[in-house]
């Protein structure tokens, strides 16, 4: 059973700070391989379809991306949990799309937020392996909400007015 761990809410600092890239000696170590776990409980328990080191206290550049239907978002498609370690958007499609979004960090408020309809990122695994991966829709929407976090940026910053 994995840990279920704190959220830093809204107006804490860690939420503002850049985190610090994952450095090498410490792909496929037991740290990581913990933090991801928990990390994935942790959103799971709370409805997440994605979850950003930072948000459990952890200054780092580690997101998960899951999207899956659940209670918040019912329409969410269906797809397999990605643990994306350093990850870095390499192209932001020009066409963008609006939709609402929620954050586990900044709990009952929801608001509608304008992004690129499609992204690629490059990203390692747990182990330390290179990815280049191309999000669509939903998924790349969480993409580039998690990476926020991980650059200090919280949704309502970016919110249409």
């Amino acid at each position: 059973m994995s840990v279920i761990l704190p959220v830093a809410k809204q107006g804490e600092d860690i939420l503002k700070l850049k985190a610090a890239p994952v450095a090498e000696s410490e792909f496929n170590s037991e740290w990581l391989q913990q933090l991801a776990a928990a990390m994935q409980a942790t959103m799971s328990v709370r409805e997440g379809v994605g979850i950003a080191a930072p948000q459990v206290y952890i200054s780092k550049r580690v997101i998960i991306v899951a999207s899956r239907s659940n209670v918040r978002y019912p329409d969410a498609p269906e797809m397999d949990a990605v643990v994306m370690v350093n990850p870095e958007i390499l192209e932001f499609s020009q066409e963008t799309c609006l939709g609402e979004e929620g954050c586990l960090s900044v709990p009952n408020e929801r608001g509608q937020v304008e992004r690129a309809q499609t992204v690629k990122v490059r990203y390692r695994t747990l182990q330390g392996d290179v990815v280049e991966a191309t999000y669509e829709g939903f998924p790349a929407r969480i993409v580039q909400h998690e990476v926020d976090h991980l650059d200090g940026v919280l949704f309502v910053e970016r919110l249409t007015l």
